[in-house]
């Protein structure tokens, strides 16, 4: 009996152990996080499923390939066009209202891609699906807000683990669909099952508690008539901020702006230029998606761990590694190139996340971001419209080489003008 009673306890002090890991380390998943969190797994299963086919499916559509530019173009310039307002409002009349109610406009906005007869209905689609993005410097604001000092890193990284875990299965539920339906009717279906699974996030997102507001109750006219002083405010807020947070606000910056670049012909480069077939480019999104999945919370650990700037330098090299074996691989060295790229993704966005959260009191969250945001967009639309007008035009390497350059110039910014905080900013509390 006794030695029965001490294998029992053998097996519960392991099990005992375990669990009190578990609650050290993810105790802090609570209230607005918890709720963003469940919202964006509900989300992310339909996020990924339309990436791999989107360029074929504009080509079906009639669109050329300046009309993948013109499409980028317009989405990032109408997400740069609410970035100020969006800020500003956050600010000062809270987060949760914009959340929750874009959300649900932003679920209806993907019906334009359901029933476009043409491309010119999915650049229109787009345009209002980013309109409704005014929500996202509340999104990331109250993220911000609801993560402690000491689980930033850690906190970011379960975000980009859950977009890896709840977008892996997208692309082979797509493969199966365009099985299916052929690339066209099976895209549109895809966007008709985002819409329900938006929808159902939407929800979800109404049961999010404010952080910050002046108790005012906002109006959908102060988007426009707010529109002067969103501005003005958030230019003058980096008179309060560290001038590390704008230099980590021109590497993110750098960053997108390349990645603009490719990304907007990167399926169209595959296949004609480097031999690709459209059916094998539908599996390279998998060994991305798998890489931040295994990677995410070693990476957040370590950011919490050694601090934001070492990481945020790794992820820049391991991209720009990654862009080179992209350019001039084979099948077989895309699939590598893209677990580089989930890696480098890890790196630098878990460690930016934390280092800005780190930096910025919370009053000043929302403008920030969407300052970042604003200028962030623009030049991603600018990239798109340039990376598909250089493939067009020029030789097809040259959207690579130009955002291996962004990347080299990113990185030596980080080394010599970005620096951590002595104290970090603390968190805000929800009941």
């Amino acid at each position: 009996m006794v030695l029965e009673r001490m294998r029992f306890m053998g097996l519960r002090n392991p099990l005992a152990r375990f669990k009190e890991f578990l609650w050290q380390e993810f105790s802090f998943i609570t209230g607005n996080y918890r709720i963003l969190v469940f919202s964006w797994m509900i989300m992310d299963l339909a996020m990924e499923m339309p990436h791999s086919n989107f360029q074929y499916f504009i080509e079906a559509l009639g669109g050329p390939p300046i009309a993948l530019g013109l499409i980028g173009f317009g989405n990032f310039v109408a997400m740069a066009a609410v970035a100020f307002p969006g800020g500003y409002l956050a600010d000062k009349y809270g987060r949760r209202w914009l959340i929750k109610t874009m959300t649900f406009a932003m679920a209806l906005s993907f019906l334009f891609f359901v029933f476009a007869p043409s491309w010119h209905f999915v650049l229109l689609g787009s345009i209002v699906s980013s309109l409704c993005l005014i929500y996202q410097p509340a999104l990331f604001a109250m993220v911000q807000d609801s993560l402690p000092p000491e689980r930033r890193g850690m906190g970011s990284s379960i975000i980009q683990l859950i977009h890896g875990t709840f977008n892996t299965p997208g692309p082979v539920i797509a493969i199966f669909l365009f099985a299916s339906f052929g690339k066209v009717v099976g895209q549109r279906v895809i966007y008709l099952l985002m819409t329900g699974f938006f929808l159902a996030a939407a929800v979800l997102r109404l049961r999010l508690k404010e952080t910050m507001t002046d108790g005012k109750p906002i109006r959908f006219s102060y988007f426009i008539s707010s529109y002067p002083q969103a501005i003005k405010e958030s230019v003058g807020v980096w008179k309060f901020v560290p001038r590390t947070v704008l230099w980590l606000f021109s590497v993110r910056t750098l960053v997108m702006f390349g990645i603009s670049l490719t990304g907007v012909i990167n399926a169209l480069y595959a296949r004609d230029v480097l031999g690709i077939t459209e059916q094998q480019w539908y599996f390279v999104f998998i060994p991305l998606l798998l890489t931040m999945v295994v990677a995410s919370l070693p990476i957040g650990k370590l950011v919490d761990k050694i601090g934001r700037k070492i990481p945020i330098i790794l992820g820049l090299g391991v991209l720009g590694l990654g862009t080179v074996i992209f350019t001039f691989g084979d099948y077989v060295m895309i699939m590598v190139s893209m677990c580089l790229f989930g890696f480098a993704h890890m790196l630098i966005m878990s460690g930016a996340m934390a280092l800005a959260t780190d930096l910025i009191q919370p009053v000043y969250r929302g403008k920030v971001i969407g300052f970042n945001n604003f200028f962030g967009y623009i030049l991603m639309g600018l990239g798109m419209l340039l990376g598909g007008y250089l493939y067009g035009n020029f030789i097809p390497q040259s959207p690579f080489i130009i955002s291996l350059g962004a990347t080299f110039i990113a990185l030596l910014m980080v080394i010599f003008l970005v620096h951590e905080p002595k104290e970090r900013v603390g968190a805000i509390t929800q009941a």
